[in-house]
C-alpha cells in the first residue's frame, strides 16, 4: 500500500528503527529519536544498494517519489545513483574552487612572462578593479553573459568605453583558458559581441604648441598642488617624449648621467627593441634632483604610497587633468606635440624625429632609414627641443628657429 501524508505524520516512535514502504523500493525510515528519512533500495550490477534522499518533512512525499523515479531512470540507463550523487558533489566542490578569480589569476600567471611587465600589471589591475568584485567569486562554469555585461556597464558609465572593450577581451581569454583546462564548456564573453557601446577611435588628445605657454605657466604655478616628483614626471615626458609607461617604469640602472644617456631595454619597449634617449642639460638637472629623493629605490619614480612599485600611469594623467587640461592633453600627447613642433618649428626631418619616437617602420623604404640611428642629429635635436621649451617658459612666446642653424 502506498503511503500518504497523514500516515507519515502520525507515525509513532518505537524502541527500534522501523520502515514505512511506499513502493518500488522507496521507504521512510523512522528512528527511535523521532527522525524520519527517505531512502531508496535498488539493485545495480547485481548488488542491492541503498541511497538516502533526505529527511521528512524537508523532503515531502511527492518530492521523494520524484527522486525515486529519477533514480530508477538512471539505473535503467546504467548509471548508479549513489556514484552519480558523489560525482555531482565532486563537481560542485570543484566549481566552488574554480571561481572566475581563481582561473583568471592562474591564466595571468601562465602568460605574464610573455607580456611586457607594465601590460601584464595593467591587465591584472583591470580585473581586480572591475571584474573580480562583481563575478570573481562565481564558479566560472556558472557565469552567464549578463553577469559579465553588468560589470562592463559600470565601466561604461564612468565614460571608459575603451577600457570596457579591452576588459571584455581579457575575460574572453580567461574563459577560453577555462575551456581548454576543462573547467568550463563555453565562453559567455563571446556572446557579448556588439553589446557594448561603439567606440569612436581617434588620436590621443594633445595641445598645440601655441597652448604651451599657458600649460607651462600652470605647471610652474602648481595651483593643483602636485607632488614635486609628479611635476618632474610631466616635465620629463615633455622633454623626452617617451611613452608614459616607459617613463614611470624607468630604473636608475638604465641611466648614464655622466654621458647624458638613457638606454631603455627591449623588454620595456612596446616593440621589444632597445631604445636610446639622449639627455639634454635640462633633463639631467631634473634627474639629478630626482636622484637625491629616490636613489634608495630601483625606480626613478617610485609610487608615493608603495615605493617598491613604480608610479601609476594614472598619476601622470591625473596631474595633467588637475592642471586644467582634462580631455585636451594626455601623457601620450607630448609625443604628437614634439613630432609636429620639431618638424615645423625646428626644421628636423621626419625620419630623425620618428627614430627618437621609437616608431616601427611602416614599409621597406622606411625600414632602410631605420637602420640609421641618426645619433648625432638626435643628440643635438633633443637639446634644441629642451632649449625651445625653456625659451617658451621664459618669454611666454612661441618663436621660429632658423632651420639652417637647427640642422647644424
Amino acid at each position: 500500500m502506498r503511503l500518504n501524508t497523514k500516515q507519515i505524520d502520525n507515525a509513532k516512535l518505537k524502541k527500534k528503527l522501523y520502515r514505512l514502504f511506499d513502493g518500488h523500493g522507496l521507504y521512510l525510515e523512522v528512528t527511535p529519536s523521532g527522525g524520519k528519512y527517505w531512502r531508496l533500495k535498488y539493485r545495480f550490477d547485481h548488488k542491492e544498494k541503498r541511497i538516502t534522499f533526505g529527511p521528512y518533512p524537508q523532503i515531502s512525499l511527492l518530492e521523494a517519489r520524484e527522486m525515486r523515479e529519477a533514480a530508477r531512470k538512471k539505473v535503467a540507463l546504467g548509471i548508479d545513483p549513489i556514484e552519480d550523487k558523489k560525482d555531482q558533489r565532486r563537481i560542485a566542490a570543484l566549481g566552488a574552487e574554480n571561481t572566475f578569480e581563481t582561473v583568471a589569476r592562474e591564466w595571468h600567471k601562465l602568460n605574464k612572462d610573455s607580456w611586457h611587465d607594465i601590460y601584464g600589471g595593467h591587465i591584472l589591475h583591470r580585473l581586480e578593479m572591475d571584474i573580480f568584485p562583481r563575478i570573481g567569486k562565481l564558479p566560472i562554469a556558472k557565469i552567464k553573459p549578463l553577469h559579465i555585461l553588468d560589470a562592463l556597464r559600470l565601466i561604461e558609465k564612468r565614460g571608459a568605453g575603451e577600457v570596457a572593450r579591452r576588459t571584455l577581451q581579457y575575460c574572453s581569454q580567461v574563459f577560453r583558458y577555462a575551456i581548454i583546462t576543462e573547467r568550463a564548456e563555453r565562453n559567455p564573453a563571446h556572446d557579448l559581441k556588439g553589446a557594448l557601446k561603439p567606440i569612436k577611435h581617434g588620436h590621443y588628445a594633445a595641445i598645440g604648441i601655441d597652448e604651451m605657454p599657458d600649460f607651462l605657466r600652470a605647471l610652474d604655478r602648481n595651483d593643483a598642488r602636485l607632488f614635486p616628483q609628479t611635476r618632474d614626471a610631466v616635465r620629463l615626458l615633455m622633454l623626452t617624449f617617451v611613452r608614459t609607461g616607459e617613463l614611470i617604469g624607468a630604473k636608475w640602472g638604465e641611466f648614464d648621467l655622466d654621458n647624458a644617456a638613457w638606454n631603455i631595454p627591449a623588454e620595456r619597449m612596446k616593440m621589444r627593441r632597445p631604445h636610446f634617449v639622449p639627455l639634454s642639460r635640462q633633463v639631467l638637472d631634473i634627474l639629478k634632483e630626482q636622484h637625491k629623493l629616490t636613489s634608495n629605490w630601483d625606480w626613478v619614480f617610485p609610487n608615493q604610497a608603495h615605493p617598491k612599485k613604480h608610479m601609476s600611469n594614472n598619476t601622470v594623467l591625473g596631474a595633467i587633468e588637475r592642471l586644467g587640461y582634462k580631455g585636451r592633453m594626455t601623457g601620450h600627447g607630448f609625443r604628437a606635440l614634439a613630432m609636429s613642433t620639431i618638424k615645423e618649428k625646428l626644421g628636423y626631418r621626419h625620419e630623425v624625429i620618428d627614430r627618437q619616437l621609437a616608431h616601427v617602420p611602416a614599409n621597406k623604404v622606411d625600414a632602410a632609414y631605420d637602420r640609421a640611428q641618426f645619433l648625432d642629429e638626435r643628440r643635438v635635436m633633443m637639446q634644441k627641443w629642451a632649449d625651445y621649451i625653456d625659451n617658451i617658459a621664459t618669454t611666454g612666446k612661441i618663436i621660429h628657429v632658423d632651420f639652417a642653424q637647427a640642422a647644424e
